[in-house]
């Protein structure tokens, strides 16, 4: 049995750094509530720059056992998150020495990691098979009001990936404005939907206490009560800032992840299979092993529950590739102009190397069903 090692598991922990500079931000404030956006997006875009690229796999074969090192950061992650986010609300809430600008700075630092790592960290959890890691990837997900999260991921995002029925599948020049709108008004709906079809299934009401919304409003709710106890109104607002960052950076990853990609329609409401080329890839070294290997976002669609040490590279031929990882292109698809000009002609680039047969693409839209001509 292979024995695990820390050694090649300890870049992947490089998010615990921002537990510190949360904390420096908040007792010294100043140009040091910047400490945790420089870290997250500007020392990983050098880091990526310098490091290049990984293609570099594990064996799919690996067991468990020898990942132990890598789990454990995923493991360990929402009490060290749990613990911050709350005394950095507690201490701010009751900080004179920090003014407005420096809260709110700080707090975007506090978004930064709950979403960038935080939310990262509950997809890898809600994607494994036993109970304790799915509970531990809710409590990451209350923690930033976005619980309905994972039954829209597990029930309709990797069912309907690229097709009009997958609201987080960004439409080609859709702008991100635009598209984060559109999917805090249509997520929480077919999350909702989803589940109560699968109740359904099972013979059971929507209000069945099976029903994971409400263990989703528990946890949420417990976490608003807490954030309302230790810092007050204040405490509230900075909570729901935090939230609210969090959200932003996980929507702007789904943006990124599938932009403009679009699975063929077989006519009959089918679609075909989703394959690797449905979803963006980055092969930036630095920045999957802040994210665990989130860029390697094809291969974790082909089996969604498979462990991030274990995903796949893949190549061009399989999988689109971004010209820069997740914080250099979040960037960039805050400035619309920008993004089009960078991608669009990626986006048709893969038109033509993977569905050549297709002539008109503006009679298929991502949200119409009609096969082209």
């Amino acid at each position: 049995m292979p024995r695990p090692d820390f050694a090649d598991a300890l870049p992947f922990w490089l998010s615990l750094v921002m537990v510190p500079l949360v904390v420096i931000g908040a007792l010294h404030g100043g140009w040091s509530v910047l400490l945790v956006p420089l870290y997250g997006y500007g020392v990983f875009s050098v880091l990526d720059h310098l490091l290049g690229p990984s293609t570099k796999d594990r064996d799919i074969q690996t067991e468990d056992s020898a990942l132990f090192w890598h789990r454990a950061i995923t493991l360990i992650w929402p009490a060290v998150q749990f613990l911050t986010l709350f005394w950095a609300i507690w201490y701010v809430s009751h900080a004179p020495h920090l003014g407005f600008w420096e809260a709110l700075i700080l707090f975007y630092g506090v978004g930064t990691m709950t979403g960038a790592i935080g939310i990262v960290y509950s997809h890898e959890l809600m994607h494994q098979r036993n109970d304790t890691e799915r509970w531990l990837g809710d409590i990451l997900l209350s923690m930033v009001l976005y619980s309905h999260f994972r039954t829209e991921h597990l029930l309709v995002h990797h069912t309907h990936v690229a097709t009009p029925r997958d609201a987080v599948t960004a439409r080609y020049n859709e702008s991100f404005p635009r598209y984060f709108l559109r999917v805090l008004r249509e997520c929480p709906r077919s999350a909702w939907t989803a589940e109560a079809a699968r109740l359904k299934k099972r013979g059971r009401s929507v209000f069945d206490r099976s029903n994971p919304f409400w263990r989703y409003a528990a946890l949420q709710g417990a976490m608003l009560l807490l954030a309302l106890l230790l810092g007050g109104a204040t405490g509230l607002i900075l909570f729901l800032l935090q939230a609210f960052i969090a959200i932003w950076l996980l929507e702007l990853t789904d943006y990124i992840e599938h932009y403009g990609l679009t699975r063929k329609y077989l006519g009959n409401g089918k679609f075909e299979h989703v394959k690797p080329h449905h979803s963006w890839n980055a092969t930036h070294t630095a920045t999957n092993w802040l994210l665990i290997n989130l860029q390697r976002h094809a291969d974790h669609h082909t089996r969604p529950d498979r462990r991030f040490p274990l995903l796949q590279a893949g190549n061009k031929e399989h999988a689109p590739q971004l010209p820069y990882g997740y914080p250099l292109m979040a960037m960039m698809a805050m400035v619309p102009p920008l993004w089009r000009r960078k991608m669009n002609p990626r986006v048709r680039t893969w038109r033509a190397m993977f569905y050549p047969e297709i002539s008109n693409w503006n009679a298929y839209k991502i949200g119409r069903h009609q096969t082209p001509t």
